[in-house]
Order: C-alpha cells, then structure tokens, then sequence
C-alpha cells in the first residue's frame, strides 16, 4: 500500500430507479465482469420479490437488512513482541456499510435457490429479520471480538 498520499474516494451516482446511493453501491458488488444490466436486473428483482412476498416498502427492508448485518466490532491482528493478538476495534461507519455489503452477496451467493434473484431476496428478507448467514457472520465477529476483550489494551 502506497504511503504517499490516500487514494480519493470516487463519487458513485444513486440508481435509476429509486435514486439511492447504497443501493447503487450493493448494486455495484453484485456485478460481475461489468455486466452492470445484469446486476440491475438481479436487484431490482430481488426487491420486486421481497415486496410481493413480504408486502412492505422493499426499500426499507433493504436498509433494515444492512442495518442488521453491519458489524460494531471486529478483530484486527497486532503483533506485539513475537506474539500476534487479536484485537478488537470499533469499525469505521464506510467500512461497515462495505462488509455488510459484501456479507450479504456471499450469504446469497452460497445459499442453495435456483436463480440469483431468489436467492438475493431471500437473504435480505431474513436479514432484515434478523436471522441468516449474514447475520450470522456478523454475530460471530461479535463474539470473537468479545472473546479477546481482554487485548484491547493493545489498541493502536
């Protein structure tokens, strides 16, 4: 990594069709090779799904769902002496949004419905209700950061 100067955060226009930044950023993860019609496709899908099934406002759900995968704390490796610890760290609000993000796509991802519109819809539904394997991961890195409180004092 480059010590000269930080690289500049790029501006990234909200969606079409709800003029949201966030979801144009999830909508931006989602894509793969470019393909950004595709990923349009898939999350727009996605939300038109939840709405059915669920009836309610699919944006709401949407921020609820990230909302509730957004880790507080996470573990950061220090190596003190010879020895590396696992220290717990607050996490930035920006890379709070990022991992959500990313710990709902792979949730997705990995869960076993036909197309990628199903499974993304989902996911997000049991995200924004609190259960899932994004929620999951979430609660894990939760405890982990519990677990070694006790090397927070290596904090930097």
């Amino acid at each position: 990594m480059s010590r000269r100067h930080k690289a500049e955060k790029r501006e990234v226009n909200p969606d079409p069709k709800f003029a949201d930044l966030i979801l144009s950023k999830f909508m931006n993860a989602v894509m793969k090779e470019g393909k950004k019609s595709t990923a349009e496709r898939i999350v727009y899908g996605a939300l038109d799904s939840m709405e059915k099934k669920a009836k309610s406002d699919p944006l709401a759900m949407f921020h609820a769902a990230l909302e509730n995968v957004m880790p507080a704390v996470e573990v950061r490796s220090r190596r003190v002496g010879g020895a590396t610890y696992q220290v717990p760290v607050e996490v930035r609000a920006e890379r709070r949004q990022a991992l959500a993000i990313r710990w709902i796509i792979n949730a997705a991802r990995s869960r076993n419905e036909n197309t990628m519109v199903d499974r993304l819809s989902g996911e997000l539904m049991d995200a924004s209700q609190n259960r899932g394997s994004a929620v999951k991961k979430r609660e894990d890195t939760h405890k982990m950061a519990d677990a070694n409180r006790a090397f927070s004092h290596y904090r930097w």
